[in-house]
């Protein structure tokens, strides 16, 4: 099928076009007129030829490795993955769930503009909930909402984490996580909210925050929020939690939905106190890190009816004020077709995708170049009406495990 790609396949046509340009040349010989052909792989050093193929997309590495046995030596060095960490940043892959009972779907690889079949470890539905940094994922199932895995999904390799503090079987949770690009420790959050038994205003509120040199789990903060609950979306961004919290029916429309700080060294409280306004009246809310920096993609509503989504804006934080930097063109907002008032959104980098519940489509926005554009068609189509769709974004790395 056009535009899909097996994650195990080593396609020749893919590999002359990365590698092949360097993998050969010839010359005329002195004697007469005869042609030699000379490999440069033959001639080149192992780093030459390591910085040589750092500089190819993760998906031409892997195949790259199936050429010969010095090849597969050399991507497979530990050298090797320091030099493929330092060179130019691999651009954010998304992966797309193509089935509402089981977790089985393609990554999408915005360099190549291929759709990969590739299978993710540890994650049982695709209803679990999940967070991804610096080329790990972590997964946290919807039920119990204690079991939790750090995994990478190009490498493969997995770890289940200790049973996280708090309630369980909360009626909200929101998971994020942090990974260093220096020394690739990660710090993972979760926001659990849940009503108080016999009171529709107030709802019971903590924050559990993970350490992975420590290996240990620990309650950061727990408070009774009244006229708000919280949610399912959150991030971390330079060492602060930012979490969407949502009115419990009272105020206006302008503040259905409200920004929470919290500052993972300092941990201040109340959190009432650190309440930042959205942009105006929103059906929903996505949060993520972009280069240090809190963007929000969010549906906006209509003023009269705010719970009717009329288009689709991006917001950075800039202190406590919001910036719009982009607002999705009419002629892609009509190309989703119907679009519920909720979406699926994430990104890293400077790409954003955004997928909507009720179709495969997909489309990215380019921070940096203001540039909105579908990605390749997704070798799946919908089956029947109530078919839905999600996803995530990742960074595809090879250097880095949980």
């Amino acid at each position: 099928m056009e535009g899909e790609t097996s994650w195990n396949s080593h396609c020749a046509d893919d590999m002359s076009k990365d590698i092949g340009e360097f993998d050969s040349f010839s010359e005329l010989s002195d004697e007469g007129n005869k042609e030699t052909i000379i490999s440069v792989d033959s001639i080149l050093p192992d780093d030459l030829l390591e910085r040589i193929l750092a500089y190819l997309p993760i998906a031409s590495i892997f195949r790259a490795g199936s050429v010969c046995r010095r090849w597969h030596e050399i991507v497979s060095s530990k050298r090797f993955l320091w030099n493929f960490s330092h060179v130019l940043s691999q651009k954010p892959w998304y992966f797309m769930f193509t089935s509402s009972d089981e977790p089985v779907g393609y990554a999408y690889d915005p360099i190549l503009r291929k759709w990969y079949s590739i299978e993710l470890p540890c994650i049982q539905t695709p209803n679990w909930f999940i967070a991804s940094s610096c080329g790990l994922v972590c997964f946290m199932d919807n039920d119990s909402r204690s079991e939790l895995h750090v995994c990478n999904p190009i490498t493969k390799i997995c770890k289940k984490l200790q049973e996280p503090p708090g309630m369980k079987f909360s009626d909200y949770s929101a998971l994020s996580l942090s990974v260093s690009r220096t020394s690739h420790n990660y710090t993972i959050s979760i926001v659990k909210s849940k009503q108080v038994p016999g009171n529709f205003l107030q709802w019971d509120l903590s924050i559990h925050i993970y350490d992975s040199e420590t290996m240990m789990w620990a309650t950061s903060l727990t408070e009774v929020l009244t006229g708000w609950r919280g949610g399912d979306e959150s991030v971390i961004c330079d060492g602060v939690l930012y979490f969407l919290i949502y009115s419990t029916g009272v105020g206006t429309p302008e503040n259905r939905h409200s920004l929470v700080t919290y500052n993972l060294s300092s941990r201040s409280s109340p959190l009432i106190r650190s309440l930042i306004p959205v942009p105006g009246p929103l059906t929903c809310g996505r949060l993520m890190n972009l280069k240090g920096k809190l963007v929000m993609v969010g549906g906006i509503g209509k003023p009269d009816r705010p719970d009717i989504i009329k288009g689709i804006g991006i917001w950075v934080l800039n202190g406590r004020n919001w910036v719009e930097v982009g607002r999705m063109p009419h002629k892609f907002f009509q190309g989703f077709g119907e679009l519920d008032d909720v979406f699926a959104s994430s990104g890293t980098d400077n790409l954003i995708y955004i997928q909507s519940y009720g179709a495969p489509a997909l489309l990215v926005f380019d921070m940096n170049q203001k540039l909105w554009k579908w990605s390749l068609k997704c070798p799946v189509s919908k089956k029947f009406p109530l078919q839905l769709f999600t996803g995530f974004c990742f960074e595809p790395r090879l250097e880095i495990a949980p």
